[in-house]
């Protein structure tokens, strides 16, 4: 008979706490290392970033061409993904491929642009027509009784013009489908009189810029008007007067809803206010300014080269008036702005300069033909150059 033996279960005491211990510490370094993966990957990133800003090109390659068949077009603008072409006889919208989108004919003597978003203008200056239009084409043919001097465009459409008759001016506002939605009157004879005109992308906002020179000394007053229910509440909807006696302002812009841009000859003034705009910076300017230009980011000025071998010198400001960039340019420039990924491009009629906002000059370039406007492409590199005859798509090398 064979023996049976009995096996019995031992028993086996678990430390919780311990063990919970343990998982923790595996938990922890999983997330040290998930971590540390991250840390590299932006480190890779804003390296990679780094090296490509402080590079620079010297030469390009075409990677598309397409002649043009309206040589006498000199104004082109980059309108919400679309290409304008306009000159004194129309103006036309198509895509980056050169499909026409829309045209619209007119006869214009100086004809001149308002954008926002989906909506732009194009106005006869000193003239007595604009046209408002949309990606779909033509909104609305507009006639004026009086010659008109700037026109603004908001995200909806509406429109607010500026008007002057001799010493006395007015200000419209229109919806896109040409009903005047408000109007005002200023008379020279009060001493002063409006230069410009800035409209929110909201259009809830209108600013007025006055020049007075009655008292034989310059001075600036820009008026703001809400047209939300703060302005109905005041009289002729004014929610703001400011008055800079010695100061003169040629230029207004509504660079974001809440926030306008005043380019005077001696001070750069920047309002904020979702209602009732304020002063928030007065930024002094020590040189003769040539030009100005900007974008909803910053602020740039042009003014005359430190040292002789160069023409202009560039200075660029955020909105707070901090400089973030600088450099000379040594061209004698026909046009300069901004790209739309925040590069300065300096053009004349055979040259260009690129520059990044961290004060590299990216390209330098000398043409053999006409060139008429540089637009930023997607991927850093890529560019569209268009030539009096021909429109190149193009990479840097």
């Amino acid at each position: 008979m064979a023996d049976t033996k009995k096996h019995g279960f031992k028993t086996v005491e678990t430390d919780y706490d311990e063990l919970n211990k343990k998982i923790s510490q595996r938990r922890k370094k999983r997330f040290l290392h998930v971590i540390e993966a991250i840390v590299i990957l932006v480190i890779l990133v804003v390296a990679v970033e780094l090296i490509y800003e402080l590079r620079n090109f010297d030469s390009y390659e075409v990677r598309s061409s397409v002649e043009r068949n309206n040589g006498d077009a000199k104004n082109f603008a980059d309108f919400n993904g679309y290409l304008l072409e306009y000159s004194n006889d129309g103006i036309t919208c198509t895509g980056y491929d050169w499909l026409q989108i829309w045209n619209q004919s007119y006869e214009m003597s100086k004809p001149q642009i308002s954008m926002c978003k989906e909506y732009l203008v194009v106005y006869d200056e000193r003239g007595n027509v604009f046209y408002i239009l949309s990606e779909r084409g033509l909104e609305k043919k507009i006639e004026t009784t009086s010659p008109i001097q700037t026109v603004c465009v908001a995200q909806n459409g509406t429109v607010a013009v500026l008007m002057r008759e001799e010493s006395d001016a007015q200000v419209k506002l229109f919806d896109k489908k040409g009903n005047e939605l408000a109007a005002g009157k200023f008379y020279g004879s009060k001493g002063g009189f409006p230069i410009d005109i800035a409209l929110s992308e909201d259009a809830q906002k209108l600013a007025v810029d006055m020049i007075d020179i009655s008292q034989g000394e310059v001075q600036t007053t820009i008026s703001f008007y809400n047209f939300g229910s703060v302005g109905q509440s005041e009289i002729d909807n004014n929610v703001g007067t400011y008055s800079y006696p010695g100061l003169f302002v040629p230029e207004i812009d509504y660079v974001t809803d809440n926030r306008l841009v005043a380019m005077g000859t001696g001070s750069l003034l920047i309002f904020e206010g979702a209602q009732k705009p304020e002063l928030t910076h007065k930024i002094a300017i020590e040189n003769e300014i040539l030009s100005y230009f900007h974008n909803d980011k910053y602020i740039g000025i042009v003014y005359d080269g430190m040292e002789s071998e160069n023409l202009s010198h560039i200075k660029v400001m955020d909105m707070k008036g901090n400089t973030v960039m600088e450099h000379d340019i040594s061209i004698a420039y026909d046009s300069i702005e901004f790209l739309s990924n925040n590069e300065i491009c300096v053009t004349s009629e055979n040259a260009c300069e690129l520059y990044t906002i961290h004060s590299i000059k990216k390209f330098a370039y000398n043409f053999d033909k006409r060139l008429y406007k540089i637009l930023a492409r997607k991927g850093g590199q890529n560019y569209t150059f268009i030539f009096q005859d021909t429109t190149e798509e193009v990479k840097l090398k």
